[in-house]
């Protein structure tokens, strides 16, 4: 089987749909609910470095936090965000999901069908009614 893990927030709908995705695939992921079990420093780095981003574009900019703690400040280092991100998960933007074929934060959801190993098993529909797989378990384009 497949060894997926996704960092999660099922409170999130773009989360909701990248863990379907996933599952549509038929894996069942590893799930970290990240919100309650935040990554460590270490691994919050790595992850963000097998994404091949910043530190600041992981940065969840439109959540209560960010504004109060003065975070689109240029003067901030990496290290500082990390801080900020550590001491308040809900500033790590999400799903981040690892799989054999990398690690990428999917944004918008259908981003993870870049990195899943296995094919659609099937259709699949958004919360929002947007299909991105249909039938014959192939992707929609726009």
């Amino acid at each position: 089987m497949t060894d997926i893990t996704i960092y999660h927030n099922p409170g999130c709908g773009t989360s909701r749909n990248t863990l379907a995705l996933i599952r549509n695939s038929g894996v069942e992921p590893t799930i970290i609910l990240y919100l309650e079990t935040p990554p460590t420093r270490d691994e919050l780095r790595k992850l963000i470095t097998e994404m091949g981003i910043s530190v600041r574009d992981l940065l969840r900019k439109n959540t209560e936090p960010y504004e109060t703690l003065g975070l689109a400040s240029a003067q901030l280092d990496d290290e500082a965000l990390l801080d900020a991100m550590l001491a308040h998960p809900v500033l790590i933007n999400r799903p981040i999901v690892v799989t054999p074929l990398g690690t990428r934060l999917c944004r918008p959801s259908e981003a993870v069908l870049d990195i899943l190993p296995d094919p659609q098993r099937g259709p699949f529909t958004k919360e929002d009614g947007e299909v991105v797989i249909d039938e014959k378990g192939q992707r929609v384009h726009p």
